[in-house]
């Protein structure tokens, strides 16, 4: 666990340290989203490109290994139109 402050500035600018920005990978410009967890009052911040990585191995998680979701997809589809 890595534990760094920083101030509050005018307008409630945070200046994220040089060390976060390279862990995240944080480049000028890049989009950040800020999470914030009620039960903990902690808030969570990432990048959309790790957002987005995140989600990626979630649904790769329910996928079979060497199958097509879309081929999957579409033999569901055809079963389900037989009764229809």
């Amino acid at each position: 666990m890595t534990i760094l402050t920083t101030n509050v500035s005018q307008g409630g600018r945070i200046v994220l340290p040089i060390e976060i920005r390279q862990k995240l990978g944080i480049q000028v410009g890049d989009q950040i989203i800020l999470e914030w967890i009620e039960e903990t009052s902690e808030l969570r911040l990432m990048t959309r490109k790790l957002r987005l990585q995140r989600a990626r191995k979630l649904v790769q998680s329910y996928i079979k290994p060497a199958s097509s979701m879309v081929d999957e997809l579409i033999a569901e589809r055809r079963e389900a139109a037989k009764y229809e």
